[in-house]
């Protein structure tokens, strides 16, 4: 008998072993791999989503005890044969539930609770469903509205595109449509007849409905483009020439003017990159290329030869970038370069924009795809070629379940689908450049800026010397070069890695600092909203007059954050137009691109934020980076602290001097003899990479070692400590003796959202133990989650607070 394997979404108990259930008569033949199904679960009446990952047969007498699947929740499958074989491979990799990584690879429209309704697009012989159609164009796609027989009848339509599908998601994801009419005339030279000579509009109206007999037309092309009235429109409605319906319309989450350019001449080291990767696409090999090219180099014209070489070979692309404020500049790159044949995905998108997006991918009308993190699920069905563009960026590792890396989910696909990968960089990470060394990645460098301009000129300020001066956030020499660089017309990017306007509240009196309830870190001060926040769980309260413990009036506001910068800078040069660019600043859709957008139009000569501006953007008119502390993240209790700070530095570096004019960076730092600031100071990857990875080598971490955190919590902390204890014991006590662990000790912001974090780090070469002992703790997991606690399994972390 026919059945259906089917990996079930139960929160409570997930598996990785799917769950067989017959196939019931009605959807024999239909029930596809990669569908969503309905099926009954437990011992009661609950059913639960599942889907579909394999169809096969089993003999009669195997099959009396199998329940029957209830009902289809799609018409043709949401999810291809490669996309479910890479759930299987990264729930094993990320020690995570393939329903967890088969829901990542949806739009988030299509996970929530959603609503389905189907319409009729074509002539059915059905006379019974073609009936109820007539009196109700959509229909609810649903056990209510129609019978197992009459859902299986649908199937088969769709197959045939007679019917129409629609997802909705609390009204939140309706596919926008228009008014249309469609010709209803089979005898035109009857209908010519019939229509007065001088009724210009209905004979206008008439030719085209001539033009386009099987084609809808779109109502408010037809007024604004053949001058054709309304009233023309009505009229042929009302004697049954045409019907007004409505069609689908896409949602363009682009919404500038694509002014098509032409490939750039490049000069010869690009020249050899193009030609390896052309190569590598021609003869479909997998390979993997590290593109490592100095701030300036023109890594984004490689990238976009060799997209058109991948669609020169009738194939697709897939394009990468870390950020949300780099899409804008990138995607516009792209789009002038494509045209319609890009596609964008990322989470500044509207629901109902992704999941158009996503559709329009899946139904085979892009041939690039540009986005974020998640965009490396996207449905394409024939890739040629997949780049990463700043593959060092920690944003390409997901921090919740599952916690998978964009580069191995990259590589595997190129695998399958035998193409190349480029992994672009200033800075590539020590994993990916060790890699490089041992020849597992083909290293390709662009040592020098397409322009031959120089790299900008570096200086350092010890602020501890400043700091009488003008306070801890501008020094002497960069506010005269800031006054300097406004008064010649040009502009200026700023960074400073926190926002808000203090770090912290102190009582001066009796030593309080203001925390958060929820959380073990000290509320921010945030002074345009009156606020103080908590960066991790949102908390937020008034700004205090007086200390809450003693009462007392004196209390100061300690640490700066780009709030506070901004406002300092206003009162020391007020010819400065700031724009402000961080968390705050950009909550609202569309945010990141409206502000790029008025510092590329000179409405402001000066970008100060955070992070998000140190990566990928180009503007011609930069000609002084300034860094206010370099030293925000060097301290941090993670070994990757110094590579972040120099990679950080080279990158926000890169944006001084990009044209024709010469660029300055300063780096203000209490740590001028740090290394990772002096090394990023003159941007020398080379010696930067080979000191680390002594360090590296001599604490037994990355690329050394492999290392997994493992991640014990639950709103008690005696019990995340005793379970962490336990877990901890448990490992060592199976592990290989090689095999150090480390730990349990709390993790360094011990108390997040009212929960209490421990954590166990393994690092390894190689434990043929290790792959079982942790599916043994994923298990345990499930059983524990009934308690409150919650234990998370990270491969190869990127963050260790």
């Amino acid at each position: 008998m026919n059945v259906a394997d089917v990996i079930v979404d139960v929160p409570t108990m997930q598996t990785n072993t799917p769950y067989s259930y017959l196939i019931p008569d009605d959807l024999k033949g239909r029930l596809e791999t990669g569908m969503r199904v309905v099926v009954p679960f437990g011992n009661g009446n609950r059913k639960v989503e599942g889907f579909v990952v394999g169809i096969g047969n089993l003999a009669q007498d195997k099959t009396t005890t199998l329940k029957s699947i209830s009902s289809i929740m799609d018409l043709s499958p949401v999810l291809n044969n490669e996309l479910i074989k890479l759930s299987s491979w990264m729930a094993n990799k990320t020690y995570s539930f393939q329903i967890s990584c088969l829901l990542t690879m949806l739009p988030s429209v299509m996970k929530a609770e959603y609503s389905s309704t189907v319409e009729l697009i074509g002539e059915i012989d059905d006379k019974s469903l073609a009936n109820r159609f007539k009196k109700q164009q959509v229909i609810p796609f649903d056990e209510d509205h129609f019978s197992k027989a009459e859902m299986a009848k649908l199937s088969d339509l769709k197959k045939r595109n007679q019917i129409k599908m629609t997802y909705h998601v609390q009204n939140k994801a309706k596919p926008k449509t228009e008014l249309a009419i469609l010709n209803q005339i089979t005898d035109f030279a009857e209908v010519t007849q019939e229509i007065s000579k001088n009724a210009t509009a209905q004979i206008k109206l008439l030719k085209l409905l001539q033009k386009f007999p099987d084609q809808p037309l779109i109502q408010r092309k037809i007024v604004n483009e053949n001058a054709i009235s309304i009233s023309a429109i009505n009229n042929f409605v009302k004697k049954g020439f045409v019907k007004k319906i409505r069609v689908e319309k896409y949602r363009n989450p682009y919404k500038h003017q694509i002014v098509l350019n032409k490939p750039k001449k490049l000069n010869s080291d690009q020249q050899i990159a193009v030609n390896k990767v052309d190569r590598a696409i021609a003869q479909h090999h997998d390979r993997v290329f590290l593109l490592e090219g100095v701030t300036g180099s023109g890594k984004t014209e490689v990238y976009l030869q060799t997209i058109q070489h991948a669609i020169n070979d009738k194939r697709q692309a897939l394009m990468l970038v870390p950020e949300i404020a780099l899409t804008p500049q990138m995607v516009g790159r792209v789009k002038n370069r494509f045209g319609s044949q890009v596609a964008i995905i990322h989470s500044g998108l509207s629901n109902g924009e992704k999941y158009d997006e996503w559709r329009r991918i899946n139904q085979g009308e892009a041939q690039v795809v540009v986005g974020a993190r998640s965009a490396i699920f996207a449905p394409l069905k024939n890739i040629g070629l997949i780049i990463l563009d700043e593959e060092h960026d920690a944003s390409y590792k997901q921090d919740d379940n599952p916690r998978y890396h964009t580069r191995d989910v990259a590589i595997w696909r190129a695998a399958y689908h035998h193409c190349p990968v480029i992994l672009g960089s200033a800075t590539p990470s020590l994993e990916s450049r060790a890699r490089a060394e041992k020849g597992v990645y083909d290293l390709i460098l662009l040592p020098n800026r397409i322009n031959q301009q120089s790299l900008p000129q570096v200086t350092i300020v010890d602020m501890t010397q400043e700091i009488e001066k003008h306070g801890d956030i501008f020094s002497t020499e960069l506010l005269n070069d800031l006054k300097q660089t406004i008064n010649q017309g040009n502009q200026v990017v700023l960074m400073l890695n926190r926002r808000g306007f203090s770090s912290f509240m102190l009582c001066r009196d009796c030593g309080h600092v203001l925390m958060c309830p929820n959380c073990d870190i000290s509320l921010t001060m945030h002074l345009d909203s009156h606020t103080m926040k908590c960066h991790y769980c949102g908390f937020e309260e008034a700004i205090p007059n007086i200390c809450p413990v003693c009462h007392s009036k004196n209390i100061r506001y300690f640490g700066t954050g780009t709030e506070r910068a901004a406002q300092q800078l206003e009162k020391l040069i007020p010819e400065a137009k700031i724009l402000r660019m961080d968390v705050d600043t950009t909550k609202r859709k569309g945010a990141h691109e409206n502000i790029l957008r008025k510092f590329g139009n000179h409405e402001a000569n000066v970008l100060l934020g955070t992070q998000m501006i140190a990566k990928g953007l180009d503007f011609p008119d930069v000609t002084l980076v300034g860094v206010l502390n370099a030293d925000t993240g060097l301290d941090l209790p993670d070994f990757r602290a110094s590579e972040r700070t120099f990679d950080l530095l080279t990158q926000v570096s890169g944006r001084a001097g990009r044209s024709d004019k010469n660029g300055k960076v300063i780096i203000q730092t209490f740590n001028p003899d740090n290394y990772a600031i002096k090394l990023a100071s003159t941007q020398n990857y080379e010696k930067f990479f080979q000191k680390e990875m002594e360090l590296r080598h001599l604490a037994d971490y990355a690329p050394y070692y492999f290392t997994i955190k493992v991640t014990i919590s639950s709103l008690s902390e005696h019990q995340a400590a005793k379970e962490a204890y336990q877990v901890s014991n448990y490992l060592k006590g199976n592990l290989e003796k090689d095999t150090i662990i480390l730990g349990p000790t709390p993790r360094p912001i011990a108390r997040v959202k009212s929960r209490y974090y421990y954590q166990i780090i393994i690092k390894y070469k190689r434990d043929q133990n290790l792959d079982q002992a942790l599916k043994h703790v994923q298990q345990v997991s499930q059983k524990e989650i009934r308690k409150g606690l919650r234990i998370a399994i990270d491969p190869e972390p990127v963050n260790f607070m």
